[in-house]
């Protein structure tokens, strides 16, 4: 029996916060290490961040990226990492996956298939990487292999397929397998959809399965640039059997999962299959070697499992009021905000809204408890007073209702009840002054009066826009 210990870690990073985003993958690393991990999967472009989006071209982003990396490669002493990167290769710019080998850069596998649909926009700024192309570039004093590569680690021999590359027909996992890979590597950035997760499960499972590996998978995790959201999810199969998936939507920086592997067995498997699914000289890229020979652990392995309500499938409403509250989390921390306001009009929207604060507060100091939580929002004053959910929304949170003479008591009684409950801080003002001056300066431009009859929705619209400012 070859026994090892497989990890995948979940990261919470942000674009452009190099030193931050290079301290998350550092701890993500120490923390698969402390569990006796051998080999451990980091998300897609987890040393930029995802979002960069035309700062990607930018030379200096390319060339500190670089620098975080060699920053990265001695934490991974005694371990095989692979982590995600833009790199230049031939004047192009690459989605890259690095495989550091015992704090060396054995080589850059490239992504082959781009994300161009849905939010997704990588075409802009990334080239697709021919399959079974090798290149070499110069990289720390040194030539480095690049492309289409499979790592041979002391007789094992790892795969990496990025993101978009595992979801195709033609993905290189069945080359890579077919090529005599013992693992299969997934770093993604796949954004949070209703549904999304049994395929993502699907994915990993049929991959161990149908080539007859073990397989990582390791998604971002939050509200990374502003523009999409991750959910987090780490994955871990071997031959068609899920061994170990990491809860999603952590209020934390990262989520380790791990699982003990058996090399023998999923060659044996591959082995007694009937037909090979692909003939082992279909793959055509490289396989670069390293004398390093990866640890078999020494303990029982970490037990990780999804969170109780994240069953298969996950309830909808309840993928809702978690990835919400996380989403508004990110936002409010990584923009340095001082808090938020909501204007409340005692109706079902914003009523939700306050609703989606209060649980925010509820389920990040649940997970990161009260100091953790204050400390992940230095900018929020006496936060780390609170001792309730509603006393820290207090701090977080002012409601204001912003009643005209058209406004009734129920409203009013409704936002009031609702700003109360959530314990946020209550304002009422009128507005009257302000859509009357509103009202008179368009009457003046059409040369008549507005009436309710004639203009309603105009009348309607005029003390929306004026509720604008909260």
């Amino acid at each position: 029996m070859l026994k090892l210990r497989l990890a995948a870690a979940a990261l919470n990073q942000t674009p452009l916060d190099w030193e931050g985003n290079r301290d998350r993958i550092i701890a993500a690393i120490e923390a698969a290490r402390a569990a006796e991990s051998a080999v451990l999967c980091l998300p897609e472009l987890c040393v930029s961040g995802y979002g960069c989006e035309d700062h990607f071209f930018s030379a200096g982003v390319q060339k500190t990226t670089l620098e975080m990396l060699a920053e990265i490669m001695p934490a991974t002493r005694g371990m095989a990492v692979a982590l995600g990167l833009p790199v230049m290769v031939n004047r192009g710019l690459y989605n890259a996956a690095a495989l550091l080998c015992d704090g060396e850069l054995m080589g850059l596998t490239l992504k082959q298939h781009l994300a161009g649909d849905g939010l997704h926009y990588e075409p802009r700024w990334f080239r697709k990487w021919p399959a079974a192309a090798v290149e070499r570039i110069e990289l720390f004093g040194r030539e480095v292999p690049v492309g289409d590569l499979l790592y041979n680690c002391g007789g094992v021999r790892i795969g990496i397929e990025i993101c978009r590359d595992a979801w195709v027909a033609d993905r290189p996992g069945s080359r890579l397998a077919a090529g005599g890979a013992d693992i299969l590597l997934n770093p993604t950035a796949s954004h949070f959809a209703f549904g999304k997760q049994e395929v993502r499960r699907r994915l990993v499972l049929e991959g161990s399965r149908q080539f007859d590996v073990s397989f990582a998978f390791a998604n971002l995790l939050g509200n990374e640039a502003g523009r999409a959201i991750f959910d987090g999810g780490t994955h871990i199969a071997s031959s068609g059997v899920m061994l170990a998936e990491g809860p999603r939507l952590s209020f934390g920086d990262h989520v380790l999962a791990c699982a003990d592997i058996d090399v023998e067995a999923t060659r044996r498997n591959k082995a007694s299959a009937s037909e090979p699914s692909l003939p082992p000289q279909s793959y055509g890229g490289e396989t670069v070697h390293s004398d390093f020979k990866l640890p078999s652990p020494k303990s029982p392995c970490p037990v990780t499992a999804p969170a109780a309500w994240d069953g298969s499938p996950p309830p909808k409403m309840e993928e809702f009021a978690r990835v919400t509250p996380l989403a508004l989390f990110d936002y409010l921390r990584k923009s340095s905000a001082g808090g938020m306001v909501i204007s409340l009009s005692g109706g079902a929207d914003s009523a939700a809204v306050a609703t989606i604060v209060w649980l925010m507060a509820k389920l990040a100091a649940g997970e990161l408890g009260r100091e953790g939580f204050a400390k992940r929002l230095p900018r929020i004053a006496d936060l780390r007073d609170s001792k309730t959910d509603e006393a820290a929304v207090g701090r977080l949170l002012t409601c204001v209702y912003q009643s005209t003479r058209n406004s009734s008591d129920t409203t009013h009684a409704a936002a009031a009840a609702i700003s109360k409950a959530v314990g946020a801080e209550f304002v009422n003002w009128n507005i009257d002054e302000l859509v009357d001056g509103y009202v008179a300066t368009v009457s003046q431009a059409m040369g008549r009066e507005l009436t309710w009859d004639r203009d309603d929705a105009a009348l309607q619209n005029i003390q929306a826009r004026a509720r604008g400012p909260a």
